[in-house]
């Protein structure tokens, strides 16, 4: 199963909030659901997040062998 609990630390670390997300860097609302639930998300949206938190793919999800 894949994990974005990495998304949310590396969000914490850079003090980047889902407001920040949605209102000035235009990443949809339902996007940010998506990922709150679990749901699956496009490369474009992965490569989005990782320009916009100057970060590795690594450090927004992970795969999760245990679920």
């Amino acid at each position: 199963m894949i994990s974005y609990q990495p998304l949310f630390d590396t969000m914490l670390k850079k003090n980047i909030t889902e407001y920040n997300l949605i209102y000035k860097q235009g990443l949809s609302a339902n996007t940010i659901h998506r990922i709150k639930k679990g749901l699956p998300i496009s490369t474009r949206t992965l490569d989005t997040l990782c320009f916009i938190l100057d970060c590795e793919v690594e450090d927004i999800l992970k795969h999760d062998k245990t679920q």
